[in-house]
């Protein structure tokens, strides 16, 4: 597909398609018009064009299934050995040298130089589900949805750091600039909701040390601006800048957003700049947004039993809440919802510290997964759960006197649910201590592969020219489904 630009022209393999705004525009009718018409006809019975993005032609590929993704990432890695990968081995060698086999020429994050020991699991297993899913007592929630998901062990990294592990869990690289992958599913599928973004963010915190989450995490990179994500806030005004400034009225609001479409169809008739075809868009989804997000976080109309369900009270900013939040965004066809929580960075007091973590979000995680199921909505959610990377089984000490685990990417665990996926099963497995995945190993892009896969896209054949190179989510090199998870 080249080039990216989501308006003026658009390529599937050897075939162009012009779009119907396009058309328009080249052909003197105008932008303007159709801008304006969606922005002060709510009911749109005047406009000429579709007042949602369609996505590309030629997606999805093949038959989907899933329509949309909810992605709860865990940020700081939570530990693979306190939650879903027991290590017996590991316990009996507690306190014990860590075995240089494992470790020398490694990547350490803050352990490299150091004395490293081996640290057992701080926390009991069961055996759960149908099958015997092992999962820790710290997600006594999880364990009722052990026959709804699917346990990957043999997830592998790049990046031992935050920050560019982030990067490279959301957009497939640790380089920065890339589109992420709210933005490409965005992009590629389109949305099916016509008053609220394809691609929605909602953070919230509690825990040791909550690492920050830079903004580029959700951008668009090289696509168009409008794939980005768009944060919303639990607390307080939900969405920056969409309200009218205190003043303001809607007539002067319309005067000012007419004279300010005007300028731009205008510029546009001349350059072709897809921003600008993005900020006409922008200005048309503001406007339907003042109506569509105060509804959306108007939690009246849910009832008592589901709030408790959740844990949630509506505008505390909680992970419950933004659960919730995320079940009623994907009611209303949001394509992509990225949960951030921040908090399981845990070099010391780890104990501690994940019971905090998993009781503040365990329960919302499967009230959430438990709510979409009794709506007939978890067929078509994928549902993924992890963080950028685990945590290595030796111990480390770092401010307190309990031990925690430093950043771990040779073998950690996710789990999926939901959306083509198996439940009830564990796929792949880390050695006898925990370090290296080393069955059915599953890199990130395999990941991406597979999301992309189970919404009908084929990885391999969805790229977008820039700076002469053909770009994928999954980079250039081929990426593999996997299939073994797929029900």
């Amino acid at each position: 597909m080249n080039p990216p630009s989501p308006i003026p022209w658009r390529f599937t393999g050897d075939t162009e398609a012009i779009y119907r705004r396009t058309f328009l525009a080249r052909s003197g009718i105008g932008l303007g018009s159709i801008a304006l018409s969606t922005l002060f006809d709510r009911d749109h019975r005047a406009m000429g064009a579709s007042p949602k993005y369609l996505g590309l032609p030629g997606l999805p590929q093949h038959q989907p299934r899933a329509k949309r993704v909810i992605f709860l990432c865990m940020a700081g890695g939570p530990s693979h050995l306190e939650s879903f990968d027991y290590k017996p081995q590991l316990a009996a060698l507690s306190g014990k040298p860590m075995p240089t086999s494992f470790t020398k020429g490694q990547p350490i994050a803050q352990l490299q130089g150091k004395v490293l020991k081996a640290q057992g699991p701080m926390t009991h297993f069961g055996r759960y589900g149908r099958n015997g899913q092992e999962i820790s007592d710290f997600f006594p929630w999880t364990q009722k949805l052990a026959d709804d998901i699917c346990i990957v062990r043999s997830l592998v990294g790049e990046q031992i750091n935050h920050d560019p592990a982030h990067t490279f869990m959301n957009t497939g690289t640790a380089i920065s600039g890339r589109p992420s992958m709210g933005s490409w599913v965005n992009y590629g599928l389109g949305s099916e909701s016509n008053n609220l973004p394809g691609f929605v963010v909602l953070v919230s915190e509690g825990g040791r040390n909550p690492q920050p989450i830079a903004s580029r995490q959700w951008s668009a990179g090289f696509l168009p601006s409008q794939f980005q994500g768009v944060p919303f806030q639990s607390t307080g005004v939900p969405v920056h800048y969409v309200d009218n400034p205190q003043g303001v009225g809607s007539t002067q609001q319309q005067e000012l957003v007419r004279t300010i479409a005007q300028l731009d169809h205008h510029r546009n008739a001349q350059v072709h700049n897809r921003e600008i075809d993005t900020r006409i868009a922008a200005y048309e989804m503001a406007y339907r947004m003042q109506t569509s997000v105060p509804e959306l976080m108007d939690l009246s109309d849910e009832s008592a039993s589901t709030l408790a369900m959740y844990g949630a009270t509506p505008g505390d900013g909680s992970y419950a809440s933004n659960c919730l939040l995320a079940r009623r965004l994907a009611e209303r066809g949001v394509r992509f919802i990225h949960l951030y929580h921040r908090g399981w960075d845990h070099h010391d007091r780890m104990k501690k510290y994940m019971g905090i973590c998993s009781g503040l979000t365990d329960r919302a995680t499967w009230a959430l997964l438990t709510d979409l199921k009794q709506r007939g909505m978890l067929a078509d959610t994928l549902v993924i759960w992890g963080g950028e990377f685990g945590r290595t089984p030796m111990v480390q000490f770092k401010g307190g006197k309990e031990p925690g685990r430093d950043h771990h990417i040779k073998g950690f665990s996710m789990w999926l649910a939901g959306g083509g996926i198996q439940g009830g099963i564990t796929h792949g497995a880390t050695d006898e201590l925990g370090y290296n995945a080393v069955e059915n190993i599953v890199p990130i892009r395999d990941l991406h592969a597979t999301m992309l896969h189970l919404l009908g896209i084929d990885s391999q054949r969805f790229s977008v020219k820039f700076q002469g190179l053909d770009m994928r989510l999954t980079g250039v090199k081929p990426s593999r489904v996997v299939r073994e998870i797929l029900a």
